[in-house]
This record gives C-alpha cells, sequence and structure tokens, in this order.
C-alpha cells in the first residue's frame, strides 16, 4: 500500500473512528483529557507497538489479527510522544482531546507513515520535516569538504527553504505554542547541527583545520539556546545538537601540551564538566553525558585513560541503566583491543546460511558496515572499499549489512553492483553491538591474517586509516 492510498484508506476508517469517539472538541469537557491512539501496521515485525515518553513504555498495544491496533487514554497529557514497533520509533504529538490513527509499514517505516484524524495535520509535517532532514543528509556526506565560504553559503539556503516551508505550515495549521517548540526544532537544531559539525568532519575528511577561518558571528546561535528545556529531554534533533556543540566547546587548543591519547581524555573530561555545569535539567545532563560516554570509549581504548573518564562520568551521571550499559561496553571494548582474537559472531552469506565471522578471515581483511537507509554513506564506503582493495591486493574488503531484514539486504544488492566486494547480513544485531561494540555504520575494523586484531576502531575515511594497511 503506498502512502496515498494509505493516507486515503486512513482517512475513511477514521472519519468512522470519529464517530465512534466523540471528535468534536465542543464534545469534551475542560476537565476531559481523553485521547485516542490506533492505526495499522503492514509487514509487522511483531504483534505489538509501544506507547512512550521520555524513553518510559506508557503502555504495550497489541496488534489484531488484522494488524491494526487501538487504545483509548482516559487522561493523556498533551506534549510529545513516541510510538515504536521495534527496532523502530518516530514521534506523535498529542494536544488535548487529539483522536489520531497512523499507518506504518515496517519494511518502509518512516517513509509510509501518515496520519488521520484530529491532530494530524501537525503530525504530518513532523514527518515531512523529518524526511527533508533525512534527505539532505543523503546530500551532506561530500559537502564537509567545500571550503568555509561555500558550505555556509549552502547550510544557510537549506535552512532558508526550510524556515520557508515551517512559516508556511504554521500559517496554515494554527498549532499550539508547546507543539512550535518541536515544529520549529525540527529545522532549527538539524541547521545548528550542520554548523557544529562541519569543522570536525572536514578536518577529518582533508586534513585541513578551519576554525580560524569561521565568520566572527558563525556560533552567535548558541546564545538563543534554553539548554535545561524539559520539553526537548527526549527530543532526538536537540540532544543531537547539543552532543556535537560539547565536542566543539570542550576541545582543547593547546595541543602540543599532550599526546593524541590524553588529549582525547581530557577533552572528554572536560566535555563532561561542561555538560554539567551548563545543562540543569537532570534528564537532558543524563542524556548527553552518557552520549558523551559512548562516543569516548568507542574512541579511545586506553584502558588505564577509560578508568580515569569514567571515574568522572560515575560523579555526574545519575542514569543507574546506561551506567550499566556503559560498563558492559567497556568490558566489550576490552575484548576488542590490537593484537586480541576477533570475538565470534554470526553473519549470514547470500545463500542464507549462517557462518563465523572466523571464516570471514581468509588473509588481511578489513570489515566495514553499510545499511540501505544511509544509501550516501552506503554508496561511499563501497567506492572507497573498491578503490583500496586495488591499491591494497593483498587486503580483503568485507561487507556487513546491518539492516534487520535480510531480504531489505537482498533487494539492496539486486539494485546496486558492489563488485569485487563480499557481502554478509548481519542476522543478530545485538550480539555483534555487544561483542563488536559496534554502535555506528562508520566503524571499520582491520583484522590480520590470523584472525587477530591489527585495528578494531577506525574508519575508511579518516585520513590516517591507509597508515594501518602499510
Amino acid at each position: 500500500m503506498n502512502c496515498k492510498i494509505a493516507s486515503t484508506y486512513l482517512c475513511l476508517t477514521t472519519a468512522l473512528f470519529a464517530l465512534f469517539t466523540s471528535c468534536k472538541k465542543s464534545e469534551f469537557a475542560a476537565d476531559n483529557y481523553t485521547a485516542y491512539f490506533g492505526g495499522e501496521v503492514e509487514n509487522p515485525q511483531n504483534r505489538y507497538v509501544l506507547f512512550c515518553q521520555n524513553n518510559q513504555v506508557i503502555d504495550t498495544i497489541p496488534l489484531n489479527k488484522d494488524n491494526t491496533f487501538f487504545k483509548k487514554f482516559d487522561s493523556l497529557a498533551p506534549g510529545l510522544y513516541s510510538f515504536k514497533h521495534e527496532p523502530e520509533y518516530q514521534y506523535v504529538y498529542f494536544d488535548k482531546n487529539d483522536s489520531l490513527r497512523v499507518h506504518i509499514d515496517s519494511k518502509d517505516f518512516d517513509q509510509s507513515i501518515v496520519f488521520c484524524g484530529r491532530g494530524d495535520q501537525k503530525n504530518n509535517f513532523l514527518m515531512e520535516m523529518f524526511l527533508r532532514n533525512e534527505k539532505e543528509k543523503d546530500h551532506m556526506f561530500e559537502t564537509f569538504d567545500y571550503d568555509v565560504k561555500k558550505y555556509n553559503a549552502y547550510i544557510q539556503k537549506v535552512n532558508s527553504d526550510n524556515q520557508k516551508f515551517y512559516t508556511s505550515k504554521k500559517e496554515e495549521i494554527n498549532w499550539s505554542d508547546d507543539f512550535d517548540v518541536y515544529a520549529k526544532g525540527m529545522y532549527l537544531y538539524p541547521h545548528y547541527t550542520r554548523k557544529e559539525i562541519y569543522p570536525m568532519i572536514h578536518k577529518m575528511r582533508t586534513g585541513n583545520d578551519v576554525s580560524d577561518q569561521l565568520p566572527k558571528d558563525y556560533y552567535d546561535f548558541r546564545k538563543t539556546i534554553d539548554f535545561s528545556n524539559e520539553k526537548l529531554t527526549d527530543f532526538n534533533p536537540f540532544v543531537m545538537y547539543l552532543n556535537l556543540m560539547l565536542n566543539n566547546v570542550g576541545s582543547i587548543h593547546y595541543h602540543n601540551h599532550f599526546t593524541e591519547v590524553d588529549l582525547a581524555l581530557k577533552t572528554n573530561i572536560n566535555k563532561l564538566k561542561i555538560a554539567d555545569t551548563l545543562i540543569k535539567n537532570e534528564k537532558v545532563k543524563n542524556i548527553v553525558v552518557n552520549s558523551i560516554a559512548f562516543q569516548y570509549l568507542l574512541e579511545d581504548q586506553n584502558m588505564v585513560n577509560n578508568q580515569e573518564f569514567l571515574k568522572h562520568y560515575y560523579k555526574i551521571s545519575t542514569d543507574k541503566s546506561k551506567k550499566n550499559e556503559i560498563l558492559k561496553l567497556g568490558k566489550a571494548i576490552s575484548l576488542l583491543t590490537d593484537g586480541k582474537p576477533l570475538p565470534e559472531v554470526r553473519v549470514q552469506n547470500l545463500e542464507g546460511k549462517s557462518i563465523s565471522s572466523s571464516d570471514l578471515i581468509q588473509k588481511n581483511t578489513i570489515l566495514f558496515f553499510w545499511s540501505d537507509k544511509l544509501s550516501s554513506h552506503l554508496l561511499a564506503a563501497h567506492k572507497k572499499a573498491i578503490e583500496l582493495q586495488k591499491k591494497y591486493p593483498n587486503y580483503e574488503f568485507v561487507a556487513i549489512n546491518l539492516d534487520r531484514d535480510y531480504d531489505t539486504w537482498k533487494k539492496a544488492l539486486e539494485k546496486y553492483d558492489f563488485g569485487p566486494i563480499r557481502q554478509y547480513h548481519c542476522s543478530n544485531f545485538e550480539d555483534i553491538k555487544s561483542k563488536w561494540a559496534i554502535t555506528k555504520v562508520h566503524r571499520t575494523l582491520i583484522i590480520n591474517k590470523d584472525k587477530t586484531i591489527k585495528n578494531g576502531f577506525t574508519n575508511m575515511f579518516d585520513i590516517r586509516f591507509e597508515e594501518d594497511l602499510k
């Protein structure tokens, strides 16, 4: 069912839905906060939909035999929520007495989502804005190589277009001030993120530090942000921006005083301290310091420094569950030390047979990862791998797909020509995540022909990557 058909179908069924749920606002008393949430899931991955707020499950809504679901909330406070059909999730905003139905296709989760019912317009706006941002990510990869003037002009044009779209929808829908926090954030925080990330990625890709070339007012927007806004606790565009901002503000500029490893430690401890001072909201602070911890532990594998960093982290974080998760990550990292055997995971080959990762290593090997959802990285990574394999014939390049659906992987392989690169599918993401500490698609592992680790934490696009291949 395509989105247009889904939208028509949903609106017809929602009309009936409204008759049975008394949809006219005038019928609800001032103290009545009844709300309704329902919909349908095509190609379900499980038999339920989770309804959440601030990463906490409020309700588990079962799917009926026809893959529809429905929930009446006797009292639902207006605000931002999320719904999950694992492993995917999206946001949904409820005003007082909203009645919403949503169409979901798990094989194309984000692209398939259509809302109907009272409150549909503002939620469809959030989805449109999300998809605009996702589409832009696919075009951003090569723009990080632009010089400062060209890059700044490019992102200003993108932001101007998004702002016009936001303004027109705001006038058309006339949404509340509370919803506007998220509506405006859907275009502003991705723009701020593009500004924060540029100097870092540009330096990584080109080796050039452009910090001194940025306009004097480049970071003036930071002064307008309320970093402790409770409403943004679970709002991913804000949390992502905040983490990147701390990367910049926490950087230590007197580099020559430290080794690279010690500099990374001091920089990340500095980021923890800034977050602790800057962010007064405990929930937001925990999310941010957890993110700093995950990022640092994955980028610096010095065991002594890790322990020093964790001392500072444990003093600030009050999130017990994440502390546990970070402890597990630390243990996984200790098993990925250079010279140790690569921990075994299972992957699927083109025939659907489960095989050991040990069997992938037949000579010096580069393991890299991709997802059909990140098409820009998918193409760039394979192009880079093919170039490097020609340059370093003593290495074999092996690609591992991280998409949860086996059929999605097979369709992607039919769509693209990946040449001599051997292809496998990750059959158990949680296993590969815990054993190889894979939390992002850009990781690359270099494995010796004796199946020991040469470098478990690198990136094919890092300017220093080839040093390990010589």
